[in-house]
């Protein structure tokens, strides 16, 4: 299935952007009322489709592959989301683990809002406090967020970006960690954020559909 190639695809693109490393991150899609995700222990540098776990959506295996551990979240996720999430990208991509570790950090406003683009495709973002990996409190934690979020930061841990399809969730982790770069680079010198005048026109103009 094209999908399933295009994940893979997409695993190897990050991997070799420095936006995953070793065998962290995972991705999933749902294709009916099938799961299919990234395997555990496996880098996502070069996966094949056949690599590919399968779930249903209660987390019972349709294929020999394991799925990563983190899967219960995804499946969280895909409950509480509905018609908008078709797809998940979770990684531990640099300067978000950095943003995420931030003892300062303003969980109502986690970036300031330096560049339309962050709105357009990334705020508002959910802040999900510290659990530990795979466990079913950060699962359930992530779901409740996923309800309003399509975009969630895992205290000391990383990113979970939704989308109606895998290039629409891509997108936004992308932006997630390209505004947060940004965000780094430019501590200590004095930035000009949108003002409320011009967010509001780009809410207008770009609306979410949530």
């Amino acid at each position: 299935m094209r999908e399933l190639e295009l994940l893979c695809e997409i695993g190897a693109s990050f991997f070799s952007r420095g936006y995953a490393f070793g065998s962290t991150g995972n991705l999933s899609v749902r294709l009916g009322d099938e799961v299919w995700i990234t395997p555990t222990g496996r880098s996502l540098r070069n996966l094949r489709s056949c690599d590919l776990a399968c779930i249903d959506g209660d987390g019972n295996s349709r294929n020999a592959a394991k799925p990563s551990k983190e899967y219960p979240f995804h499946l969280a996720a895909y409950r509480e989301a509905g018609e908008r999430a078709a797809a998940i990208v979770h990684l531990h991509s640099p300067h978000v683990v950095a943003l995420s570790c931030l003892e300062t950090l303003d969980e109502r406003q986690p970036l300031p809002v330096i560049t339309p683009y962050y709105l357009m495709r990334v705020a508002p973002v959910a802040v999900v406090p510290y659990l530990r990996p795979g466990s079913a409190e950060l699962g359930a934690a992530i779901g409740e967020a996923a309800r309003l979020h399509d975009t969630v930061l895992l205290r000391n841990h990383g990113l979970v970006c939704l989308g109606r399809t895998m290039e629409e969730a891509v997108d936004r982790a992308e932006e997630f960690e390209e505004t947060a770069r940004l965000f780094f680079l430019l501590r200590g010198e004095k930035v000009r954020t949108l003002n409320e005048d011009e967010q509001a026109e780009i809410a207008r103009k770009f609306p979410r559909r949530l």
